[in-house]
């Protein structure tokens, strides 16, 4: 039947309308969604955020990815990743730029969130407080819930997750790359660390596996779970080789399964509480002559390079009826070859075969001191009846005589300090709640953990004394609280400062345990509590003060047994030490030479190589060696035919050492070979180079002037107060610190601090907020690198009048790598900041304020000398070092051609000059040294 003609043409005009009406909706649907995409990827905040929630949503890699970049994780398309400062920089910009990426959430100088830092730290410097001018912004940490399932950490480690886990955790590595290019030393076997030990299986294997560690040994279980947790996630995102991400993704994992920590342990001890024996201190030598003297086991844990030091100690410590075995740091090869001569000359002396690249708070400091004990337990030729634990940085305030009389009343008893009473505060501070985990030399935080039951955790100091029935326990026994702690402790941080105390306390030697590990330690938290090893701890530490002279009637006063005090440095204070060693042993005699001088060495061409120095160093030394050649050329003034004093530099340095007299810095003492021009013979020099102050006091005086001194550098030690780079050598990728020094006042003031650049390009200023009792305050400018090289002037200024002021310099690189400069990297490093801008906000508008012309010249100047190679380039680098150091000396290690040369091991301040009071001797007829 067919319908109406009108009503057909009604009908399809009815569909086309329907038609026109929802494509017009589905445009203006598409319309909406383009507009709020748009505002999403505009870069504000909203935008920002918005993207932020979804990939929480949609999982934590991509954002961990971001808040922490590393080489590994780079995808193809991102900009290259961001460190050191240039990442501090990106933080401090980020409310500048306009980026396509969100906000950074988490703060890239710090490996410390805010919930990481123990309430009882505070890692604010209290002279370190900026004014509204340039001050560093704090970023909000996130609090979105993260999780990495398996595919997200197949994209992390490069591999399926599979295929990772299925390998077990490798062994893990220490930072110990020798650097040495000059000859191949036969490498030591490295001690595997207690993590590496405890990981294959739920029972404690034995401490040692032959020569093959445990870890290798093919897994039967292959963890596979979910990552999630800020720590565990963060830890990924910032380990740096893949063994280390594989060995967190497999802790991780078994900790989650409660296959890692044991959840119950025995306890052994007959008695309820905490023992403590009381033990007094008797100086009547009769008593003592009644007893049957101990014999003690040194363990001797040094690292670093003051070789020196080293020596004093070794001295005041030795008899020949005691035992030293000595571990010296995997990354120590300079005091390794050093320690290894001393040990040639004592048959009771022993250096491990064994090295391990231990860390502040790391489980490879536990595992260093029971394969010490392991050692010790099996040298049947040597019967001792203690083990003490002593670093280089320790220093006995009473003799040995006295040691071994206490020791001898009380040698059932073991000496272990105990942090006092409130155990939950113990735990919370020092992290025993939490999992943690060590490779890439890094203690990694990776989640909470419980506290074993049926056992009271203790801890203290990491320092003690324990008697050989104890030791042989905790290295020999396989009873479930030893075995049970060997794994708790495998993954904890500081395990050394809690390992021994916790076996003690419950075992079935708790009735031996004396609260006091004789040691007396300078502790000044203020200063000393910076959360300074968060670099290699995800965790705030502290760490003891150097003793002064002003300490000494602490020593010559301790009421309670005591036998030994840390720390003491010799850079520091050499004062101290001298001082406590003629209390000990009586004073040196009359005209021994060099009491006062100090020498530590730095560099080591045999033991480092050229590739340990940073190319700012290697240049400054060369420099240094001219200039000494300069000095012996200056001799011969008035014959110029006459070449027997003048030298032509060859090769790098042979070796660096700082010196020191009464405790003052007096500059470098370069070691090197140069060809004299008249004999044409290589002879082995060393030069001494001071260095030259350039600080002045705003003149006229003012009576309220507080300003001492000022002083620009970098390696600041805030808790020591001194620049660790003791003569400041700058170059333009350097980050230089600059400290004031003040007198104590009646009120508080506000100082402003201006960096101006050798074009009198003003590169940053700052306000600094000085309390009335402060005497340093500090602060490092984010500067843009490069530097421009040359002479920088730094002031301080009062409501704008000057207090003071210096200048210092950055010196161009004469090498780039270890290697002569090119003219490429010339142009790139010595050419000042893009856009000759150092900080984000220009500072241009101050230079009438301070009377600042811009000179074209020396725009000019600096532009020409951007791309000097070569010849000029050194001319010009000696021409600026010239004005701020000096070539107070040279002197030949060996024969000379030069008639005026004098012998350095006839000269007061050469590195070759005789030192008594550090040189090692033949024992006497009594047994020691000292």
């Amino acid at each position: 039947m067919n319908g109406n003609p009108c009503a057909r043409r009604l009908a399809r005009h009815s569909r086309s309308a329907l038609l026109l009406a929802a494509l017009a909706v589905l445009l203006v649907q598409t319309l909406i969604v383009w507009n709020f995409s748009s505002l999403d990827s505009a870069g504000g905040d909203g935008g920002a955020r918005s993207r932020e929630k979804r990939e929480d949503r949609a999982g934590g890699l991509n954002k961990a990815d971001r808040e922490h970049p590393r080489r590994g994780l780079q995808k193809k398309g991102d900009p290259p990743p961001l460190f050191g400062k240039a990442a501090v920089r990106h933080k401090l910009q980020a409310d500048v730029y306009h980026s396509h990426r969100p906000k950074e959430k988490l703060r890239l100088d710090s490996n410390n969130n805010e919930n990481s830092v123990p309430k009882d730290f505070d890692s604010i410097d209290s002279n370190s407080n900026l004014g509204a001018q340039s001050q560093r912004q704090r970023v909000p940490v996130g609090n979105g819930k993260h999780k990495l399932d398996k595919a997200q950490v197949q994209s992390m480690l490069g591999k399926s997750a599979n295929e990772v886990l299925k390998f077990p955790p490798m062994q893990p590595r220490g930072i110990g790359h020798n650097h040495n290019h000059t000859h191949i030393r036969k490498p030591h076997p490295q001690a595997p660390t207690v993590p590496a030990l405890v990981q294959r299986s739920n029972q404690d294997p034995p401490f040692h596996q032959s020569k093959k560690s445990a870890s290798l040994e093919p897994r039967k279980e292959q963890p596979q779970c979910e990552i999630s947790g800020k720590e565990a996630i963060s830890a990924l995102a910032r380990a740096k080789s893949r063994e280390c991400r594989q060995q967190i993704v497999e802790v991780y994992c078994k900790h989650k399964e409660r296959a890692l920590m044991p959840e119950k342990v025995p306890r052994y001890c007959p008695i309820e509480g905490k023992v403590n024996v009381n033990v007094q201190w008797d100086e009547d030598p009769s008593n003592a002559a009644r007893l049957v003297p101990v014999r003690i086991a040194f363990v001797l844990v040094v690292h670093g390079r003051a070789s020196r030091q080293f020596h004093r100690l070794f001295k005041a410590i030795y008899h020949t009826s005691h035992y030293y075995y000595i571990h010296v740091d995997q990354r120590s090869n300079y005091l390794h070859r050093e320690v290894l001569s001393l040990a040639n000359q004592y048959p009771n002396v022993r250096v491990t075969p064994w090295r391990m690249a231990t860390i502040w708070g790391g489980a490879s400091l536990l595992t260093m001191y029971l394969r010490s004990m392991e050692d010790l337990l099996k040298m049947t030729d040597w019967s001792w009846d203690f083990f003490i634990n002593l670093s280089a940085a320790d220093y006995p305030i009473r003799t040995n005589e006295q040691l071994v009389a206490f020791l001898s009343k009380y040698r059932s008893m073991n000496f272990i300090k105990s942090h006092g009473r409130d155990n939950a505060r113990f735990i919370r501070k020092q992290g025993l709640d939490r999992l943690f985990y060590e490779c890439d030399t890094h203690m990694w935080r990776l989640g909470d953990r419980k506290i074993p039951e049926g056992i009271a955790v203790d801890g203290g100091s990491d320092w003690f004394l324990l008697n050989r029935p104890f030791v042989d326990y905790v290295v020999n026994s396989r009873d479930e609280l030893v075995s049970s702690m060997k794994r708790f402790y495998a993954y904890t941080l500081l395990p050394a400062e809690s390992f021994f105390h916790t076996v003690l306390e419950n075992s079935a030697h708790c009735e031996t345990m004396v609260d006091n590990n004789l040691r007396l330690t300078n502790w000044n938290r203020k200063l000393g509590c910076k959360c300074q090893y968060k670099h290699i701890v995800d965790w705030c530490g502290c760490s003891p003060n150097d003793f002064k002279p002003s300490d000494l009637p602490r020593f010559q006063q301790a009421s309670r047994p005591t036998f030994f005090a840390r720390k003491f440095e010799a850079s520091v204070s050499q004062e101290i030490i001298s001082q406590l060693d003629s209390y000990l042993f009586g004073a040196y005699a009359s005209g021994t030479p060099n009491l006062q001088a100090y020498w530590e060495n730095i560099y080591e061409q045999e033991t480092d190589g050229p590739a340990s120095l940073s190319d700012s160093a290697l240049t400054h030394y060369h420099a240094f060696t001219r200039m000494g050649l300069s000095r012996a050329a200056s001799s011969l003034q008035g014959h110029p035919n006459d070449n027997s004093c003048r030298y032509m530099a060859m090769t790098h340095p042979v070796s660096v050492h700082l010196y020191f007299l009464s405790d003052q810095f007096q500059g470098y003492l370069v070691r090197h070979v140069a060809t004299n021009r008249a004999s044409t013979q290589l002879e082995s020099l060393e030069t001494w180079v001071t260095p030259k102050d350039h600080f002045t006091l705003a003149s006229p005086p003012h009576p309220t002037n507080r300003l001492q001194h000022v002083q620009v550098g970098s390696d600041w030690d805030p808790k020591e107060r001194l620049f660790r780079n003791w003569g400041g050598l700058l170059g333009p990728e350097d980050e230089p610190v600059a400290v004031q020094r003040w007198s104590r006042g009646q009120s508080n003031l506000t100082a402003t601090v201006v960096w101006i650049d050798p074009t009198n390009v003003i590169a940053a200023t700052y306000d600094i907020l000085v309390d009335a009792s402060a005497e340093v305050t500090h602060y490092r400018p984010p500067l843009t690198p490069p530097l421009r090289p040359g002479v920088w002037m730094l002031r301080v200024l009062h409501h704008w009048s000057p207090l003071g002021q210096t200048s210092f310099i950055v010196a161009p690189l004469e090498f780039h790598r270890q290697q002569p400069i090119q003219q490429e990297d010339t142009r790139r490093l010595h050419a000042g900041p893009a856009r000759n801008s150092y900080m984000e906000q220009s500072f241009h508008g101050l230079n009438p304020v301070l009377r600042l012309p811009v000179s074209l010249g020396a725009v000019e100047e600096a532009e020409a000398n951007a791309g000097l190679t070569g010849a000029p380039l050194r001319h010009w680098l000696d021409r600026l070092l010239e004005g701020h150091w000096s070539a107070s000396d040279v002197c030949s290690t060996g024969p000379s051609a030069c008639p005026v040369m004098q012998r350095c091991r006839l000269t007061a301040w050469s590195s070759a000059s005789p030192d008594p009071k550090s040189e090692v001797t033949p024992p006497r007829e009594d047994g020691r040294i000292r």
